[in-house]
């Protein structure tokens, strides 16, 4: 199981500790870099700036909302950072929700995401590939375009600049079961939110016949301290954040996968609280035992007895939010 860094997305602003978190990673043999977006800081320029800063360490995207950009434009940062970087860069996407896609992009959230997922990522392979002009007969990404708004002249193009790799990784942030099988077979990896070392049975059958090679590079927060209670604070307001607020009360993908893995009274009761404004009784809301057993929090002895639990089954890459290169260090001799 091989170890990367994840960044995230920017706060109120940037962060002054991404770029040597990343060196330190780099140097600690970590193997990738990942960074976010939600509706503020991009993906992409952070992973330029750290490019910039390192010369061996994998570049990622976890994720890329798809529709922040057509997907010939996500293709363009992709091959670029690609370029830019000698080969290092590996394409995490994901749908988001409606009330970001339709909130924030102003575009409305696809009816059936399996296409429109499944036509995105086409649209980007081709464009790798260079293999002749990209086209698609999409229901959401028709190339060229042919609706009844356009002029009818669209040209179907080939894209100038050479990709240095056809075949650069593309990770979907995938949640639903369907949508989750649909990435074994049009993806190189899958990107899970939560994964549970001790509930891997919730995507078992989503995750039949696997391509060889495919990846399964889960977040988890990790941090080496005395205190567990304390330790799992941010962890629980993460998924407070995530299960109450991103996402409608009816349509809110995040409380729907805590529910999955058996705490859907309790998802349901954070979406309430949230939504009701009462946002710190929210995050107390979140489960002690759940906010545990999707991260990496506690002494050194404990994170290293349940590091096992993560290497034993089909996470080929744990992609670790950790806030301070001490626990860097220490999941890196752990994970030797």
């Amino acid at each position: 199981m091989r170890l990367g860094l994840a960044l995230g997305y920017w706060g109120r602003g940037p962060s002054a500790d991404h770029v040597p978190l990343a060196q330190e990673a780099e140097r600690l043999g970590y193997d990738s870099v990942w960074t976010a977006e939600s509706w503020g800081s991009d993906a992409f320029t952070p992973l330029t700036w750290i490019a910039a800063r390192t010369s061996r360490i994998k570049l990622g995207t976890a994720v890329a909302q798809m529709a922040a950009r057509s997907p010939t434009t996500t293709a363009m940062h992709a091959l670029t950072l690609d370029h830019l970087s000698g080969g290092r860069a590996m394409l995490g996407l994901g749908l988001s929700g409606p009330q970001v896609v339709e909130g924030w992009y102003g575009r409305p959230f696809p009816r059936s995401p399996l296409t429109a997922t499944r036509e995105y990522v086409d649209v980007v392979r081709q464009v790798l590939r260079r293999d002749g002009p990209v086209e698609i007969d999409g229901r959401y990404h028709p190339l060229p375009y042919d609706g009844p708004d356009g002029t009818g002249i669209g040209k179907a193009l080939k894209p100038i600049t050479h990709s240095l790799r056809a075949d650069l990784p593309v990770l979907l942030g995938a949640e639903g079961p369907k949508n989750i099988a649909q990435t074994t077979r049009i993806a190189d990896g899958w990107l899970p939110l939560y994964w549970s070392p001790s509930r891997t049975e919730v995507y078992e059958s989503s995750l039949t016949d696997l391509p060889e090679g495919f990846l399964i590079a889960p977040m988890a927060r990790a941090r080496v301290c005395d205190d567990v209670a304390e330790g799992l604070l941010p962890v629980k307001a993460m998924l407070g954040f995530y299960i109450g607020g991103m996402g409608h009360a009816r349509r809110n993908f995040h409380a729907d996968l805590m529910a999955r893995m058996g705490y859907e009274e309790e998802a349901r009761r954070i979406q309430r609280l949230f939504l009701d404004g009462r946002r710190e009784e929210a995050v107390l809301a979140v489960p002690n035992a759940f906010a545990d057993e999707i991260s990496l929090i506690g002494p050194r002895e404990r994170i290293a007895e349940r590091l096992e639990a993560w290497r034993k089954g089909p996470v080929t890459d744990l992609l670790v939010l950790a806030p301070d290169p001490h626990t860097l260090r220490v999941l890196a001799e752990l994970n030797s």
